[in-house]
Order: C-alpha cells, then structure tokens, then sequence
C-alpha cells in the first residue's frame, strides 16, 4: 500500500514520458561535468547536506566540483561537493578502497567509463587498479557505500580527513578511532569560508588493524589506512553520517535516523523516489535528447540551496550563490518548488542575524562575500511581490534596509557613502569593479523600492528610487557603453570595451566581464535604457553588434568564466542570461528567438562538455529551463516574464498545491486542487523558430508580458510556431 501511495503522488508527472522511463532516468548527471561546467555526477538528494562520489581532482580550477569527465583515474570518494561553481570547496573526507598497495602516493586508481553509473541518487565505478567495484547512494545527511573486493584480500579502506577542494586545508582536527566500527570526529577548514564539519563513519565489518600515514607535506594528518579481512566477492559497506553545526553527536543523530540500517538497496530506492517526486512535477515532450537536457537541468537545480541543519532541526539552507541564481533559478523554484521558498527566506534572514548583512554568497553557513551586490534582497522582494508570507516581514525589511544603507565593517565590496555622493562608484576611491558595482547596487536598489512602496514607506521608496537610477550616471551616451568615472567626473581614459576584469584592487571597472556584456545590465528599466541609448532603432542596431564582434577575451588576467560567446554575447556567464529577451522591449521579438536558438544548439548538448560555462548552482540550467518553455524572468523580481520562443514541443507544470503536495501560497487566493499549467508550441520544428502569436487560455495574451499569477492559477499558453519572422 506504502508503494501505491508513493506512485500515486507522482503518477500524473509520469504522463507524457515513455512507460519504461521515469523522469529520474532521463537524467544524465554527467551533463555538465567536463570542460567548465564544473558539475559532479556525485549522489545526492534534492537539496541535501551530502553529495557524495568520486572525485578526479582536488587542485586547481579545473577541479571546482571535484570531478572532470575527461579524467581516466579517480582519486577517492568524499562526501560533499558543490555544484558548477567557479571557486572550489567542500570535499570533506575521502574515502579509498584498494586491494594491494594502493599504488601512487595519493592512491589513485584507473577506471574504465564503460563500468561507470550515474543516476540521480546513485554513482557506481570499478577502480581497476586497486580491483574494487565501488558504489554509493544517498540521503540528506548521509551516504551509504558498497565496496566488493574483485580479487582476494585483504581490502584496505584509506579516510582521508585532510582532502579538500583547492586549496583548503585543516586548520584544527580532532578525530578518533572510537571501535573497530566506527571512526568520529570534527575538522575545522579553511577553504573558500572557514567552517567546521563533523562526521561519524561506521564499516559493517570489524578492522582488523589501522596505521596512520607518515606526516608529510603530501599526504598531511589525519590520514588513516584500516584493513580488512576480505576475499574475492566479499562486500565491505561503509556508512558515513555529515554534521554542519551539530558536532559529532549531530553527525551521529543524522546517520541513525536516514540510514539506521545497512540497507543500500532502500537507500537508492528512497533517493530515486525523491527525485521522481520532485521531477515529475513537469513533463517535457520531445525526442529523447530534449528530455534528457531538460530533465538534467532541473535535476542540477534541484541539488541546492542545501539544507545544512541537522534532523529535526529548523531548516537552515546555505550555498546562496545569488549573484547567479537570482537571475532565474530562485524565480523558477517560486514556480515549481513554492513549498520551499519562505524556507529559503528565513535561512536568508537568519544568515543575515549571524553576519550583520544579508547574503552575498554563501556556503556551509558562511559569507565568502566573494561577489558583488546583494542579491539576496531581489529574491526576498521577488518572494513578498509574489504573496509569500511565512517569513517576518517587518525583520525581512528592516534588514535590507540596515543592509543597503548602513555600514558593515565586515562587508567588504560595499560603499554607500560614496555611492550617495556621487551617483555612482568611482574608480579612484574603488578599486576594481567600480561600474559593476554601480549597476549591480542599482538593480537592488529598485527592488529595494518595490518592497518600501509595497509596504507603504514612501521616503525609502523615493530614496531607493533614485539609487535605482545610478546606471545612467556610468553610462557615456556619446560612446554607447558603460564606463568608469572618476570623483571629478571624468571618464576612464585609454577605454577598450573588450578588456575584461575582475576582483577588487584592479585597475578595470568589471566584474567578470566587459563593456560590452556589462552595458545591457538594466533589467529594472529597460525602457529608460532604451531611450537613453538612442531609442528603439538605434537600440537595435547596438544589440546587434554584440553578437557580430570579434570573440576573444583580453586584459586584466584571463577571466575564465567569460565563455559560451556569441561575439562578445557570454552566454557562459551570468550577466548575459537575460540580454537575448531585450529585443522584445524594442519590438524585435524575432532576434530574441534567433538567439534563443542559437544558444541551445551551440550551448546545451546532452554531454559531459555541453554546458558552455559553470552551472553555478542551476543558474545556467534555471536560463535553459525557463527559454525551453518559452519566457524568461528578465526583471526576477515581481512576477513579470518576458515571452520568448519555446525549444520543446510542450511542457506541462504540475503546480505544487495541485496534488497535496503543498498548500497554495498566494496571500487571498483560492486555488483549484487540480492546477496544472501547460505551454504548448504548435508547429515546433527546427524551422520553424519564430512566434507567430501567443493565446493563453484560448484568448490573445495582448502583450509580450506573462504574469506569474497565470502560470500559478493555471491554464495553456499556445505559441503558435513559424518559420517567417514577419
């Protein structure tokens, strides 16, 4: 009966799939994990603690999520990773089985990709050297591990507690050996933040022996091989239980209640359950590379925020890459995840009440602040603007205002007196970053005003306004770019708009980018930008020549996140996600399909390297899914999407409150139990690219506009497909 009912939740998601295929089987988790999309094919739940798998690599940007495709050896298991992003951390404990010696120092194995296996909650791999058939499955805190011995023992097991991502080392450890079963302890790592994990790891099996490793600049402590007496055919199991804040006894409690017993077979059962769930809340038709692209992207969206409290505890969610998701992928969980949004707000708020801000980037509880803006601002308007209410409001302004307008002695990217002096950030005071800044401070600024004007405070709406306004104080109209200014006004001089920059204490004005992928960053005003640049014509011909200009990247250190080009359109990187969609405001609805297209075919391939950029926390996949559809958030903030042209023949949403699954969530409204929303490409071909027109439910939608409460009261949407853009 407990299987029935688990088939029935999800059972009308699995309509439109093939019979012998579940959405979960339509991922492949190894999308995104070569070249630079920085992915890992690790096993996981939706948005848990542990991600767990092989790792490749731990040095060097290459190694950011611990695995690369391209790699013929494998180094080790650990337990946590993050997802596409452009700095490396977490890859806390590793664990290596070999039979024999181990081989090099650092006990790496070669592998052959035809005996590696990867599905949402589970990753399988024969180590050849070490002559071990490795696989691990998931939960939230915790994973499980089968390692069978392909040859006679004994089978030795290295945990590494010093191994990390990049250059992230133990500042402080205390680990013991507590039985012949089980091993504990908490490490304290300075990595891309400085934080504090605990774990306990138990093996089915007695040790028979354990030796520390000698302590040397490669292989540091604590490092421990433990032996077992094992044979041909003989399985050692290994459970591994993952703390954040709870210490050892947190780590403990997490393990005994997600995987008390040495049940691998539940565990996978369990994770693949949560995946369908989640996934089956929409169904995409198309041929099989379609379904694959999209299924994978959700999945990667899905992997975080990660909820680091313990069991039982409130939940607190970390890994805010918000300079990134605030773009798409927190406007597309309020659509298909909306149970988890006010949890989303609160963890928000709460880091906020820990650092004295709210987040800038955060991971594992900490602010690496290693971006610029506050992006955590437009997802909490975006999430009040949209009727989402279990969160305290009153705190939740209170502390964006502190935020945006006081100052932070350890904020360290932010200065609002300067920035109410002149208008803008000027290079002279601001080293670095200085136009990125502006604009990037504009755009929270004017949600900022949404969230006072909403709230009826009408001094901080005007004054928020106004800032909201500070692009147009870098914007040198006589050249059509954005542009640095000094304290006297005057321009950058010796300009070149293709010279990228990036960080604090350069002498560029960027971040992550140039003039040419920074000047269109005006998604509050579009019309104003617009103007501004001449008007519609003008505007046009100026958009254009972004993706006619020569593709090179130059200047200021190579910046490695500028990929996926188009001319100097970067698609790879977070601040062109919505320029394609730009065209509508000036009545070229055809060039936003063009380019839409031409992103997909170039972009998203179902393949290891077929992401042209770090996934970045399921930005990239977030851009995919929404254009897949056919709108876009290109303001993320207040519900309004940009209509562009959908790439799969049709997708059907269903909404969470449909099914049970979760209560509606808009402040007043009365929602039909059986929502569903449905978008629908009549004529979908390869040629036939452009939008001929656009009814929602059954009438003409009459602007290029799509509401967020139409998608969540549910109903169609039609684009009726052409080959002719006229």
């Amino acid at each position: 009966m407990k299987k029935i009912g688990i088939l029935a939740a999800f059972a009308m998601g699995l309509a439109g799939l093939a019979q012998d295929k579940t959405p979960a089987e339509c991922v492949n988790p190894f999308i995104g994990c070569a070249d630079n999309g920085h992915c890992f094919p690790a096993a996981c739940v939706p948005f848990g603690l542990v991600q767990a798998g092989a790792d490749t690599g731990n040095r060097t940007w290459r190694y950011c999520g611990g695995y690369n495709a391209d790699d013929a050896s494998i180094l080790g298991f650990s337990q946590t990773h993050i997802s596409g992003t452009g700095v490396p951390d977490l890859g806390d404990i590793r664990l290596q089985p070999f039979v024999g010696t181990g081989g090099t120092n650092d006990f790496r194995s070669a592998f052959r990709k035809e005996t590696e296996k990867a599905s949402p909650g589970y990753y399988a791999v024969t180590l050849d050297d070490h002559c071990v058939a490795a696989e691990v499955t998931a939960a939230p805190h915790a994973a499980i591990y089968r390692f069978k011995c392909l040859k006679d023992g004994p089978l030795h097991l290295l945990v590494d507690c010093a191994h990390g991502m990049g250059s992230a080392n133990i500042v402080t450890s205390d680990v013991k050996v507590v039985s012949k079963h089980e091993i504990a302890g908490t490490n304290h790592r300075r990595g891309w933040v400085r934080r504090d994990y605990s774990f306990v790891a138990r093996f089915d099996r007695p040790s028979t022996s354990v030796k520390a490793l000698p302590k040397n600049p490669d292989t540091k402590p604590w490092q421990h091989v433990f032996d077992f007496n094992m044979k041909a055919g003989d399985v050692l199991s290994v459970k591994v239980g993952m703390s954040a804040e709870g210490g050892v006894e947190g780590a403990r409690k997490n393990l005994a209640a997600e995987i008390p017993e040495w049940d691998f077979a539940g565990v996978r059962a369990k994770a693949a359950e949560a995946w369908n769930k989640l996934l089956a809340r929409t169904v995409v038709e198309g041929d099989d590379a379609q379904k694959t692209s999209f299924y994978t992207a959700l999945y990667h969206l899905y992997i975080q925020p990660n909820n680091i409290a313990d069991v039982g505890q409130p939940p607190f969610h970390s890994t805010f890459s918000c300079w990134d998701t605030f773009r798409a992928a927190h406007p597309l969980y309020t659509i298909l995840v909306p149970e988890q949004v006010d949890g989303f707000v609160n963890s928000m708020l709460e880091q906020g009440r820990r650092t004295g801000f709210l987040p800038v980037w955060t991971l594992w509880g900490k602010d690496n602040q290693c971006m610029i803006g506050t992006h955590s601002v437009p997802v909490i308007v975006d999430a009040y603007l949209k009727g989402f209410r279990g969160f305290d409001v009153d705190d939740a302004y209170a502390q964006m205002k502190d935020t945006l307008t006081k100052k932070h002695e350890s904020r360290r990217k932010e200065r609002w007196d300067l920035l109410d002096k002149y208008g803008y950030y000027p290079f002279d005071e601001i080293k670095g970053e200085s136009v990125s800044r502006t604009m990037e401070c504009a755009y929270d600024d004017w949600c900022a005003a949404q969230f006072a004007a909403a709230l009826g405070k009408t001094e901080d709406a005007a004054f928020f306004s106004k800032r909201a306004g500070n692009w147009s104080n870098v914007l040198d109209r006589t050249i059509g770019f954005v542009r640095g200014r000094d304290t006297k006004g005057n321009w950058r001089d010796q300009f070149d708009p293709f010279r990228l920059g990036h960080g604090a204490g350069t002498a560029n004005d960027f971040t992550e980018g140039n003039a040419f992928q920074y000047t269109w960053h005006v998604m509050q005003d579009p019309m104003s930008f617009i103007a501004a640049m001449g008007g519609k014509e003008e505007f046009v011909k100026k958009l254009d020549s972004l993706f006619t200009q020569p593709q090179k990247t130059e200047g200021a250190g190579f910046v490695l996140d500028v990929t996926g080009l188009i001319g100097q359109y970067a698609h790879g990187n977070e601040p062109s996600h919505h320029v394609a969609y730009f065209y509508q405001f000036a009545g070229r609805p055809d060039r936003t399909a063009e380019v839409v297209r031409e992103v997909f075919d170039k972009f998203y391939l179902p393949k290891p390297d077929g992401l042209c950029g770090n996934d970045d926390c399921g930005q990239m996949s977030a851009w995919y899914v929404f254009s897949a559809m056919g709108f876009y958030p290109f303001n993320p903030c207040g519900g309004d999407y940009v209509i562009g042209a959908p790439q799969v023949p049709k997708v059907v949403l269903h909404l969470p409150g449909a099914a049970g699954t979760a209560a509606p969530h808009t402040v007043g409204s009365r929602v039909p139990r059986d929502r569903t929303f449905t978008i629908v490409a009549k004529n979908f071909s390869k040629e036939n690219k452009y939008v001929k027109s656009v009814t929602l439910n059954g009438k003409p939608l009459g602007s290029f506009i799509l509401k967020h409460a139409d998608i969540m009261a549910g109903g169609e949407l039609v684009f009726e497909m052409s080959s002719s853009a006229r």
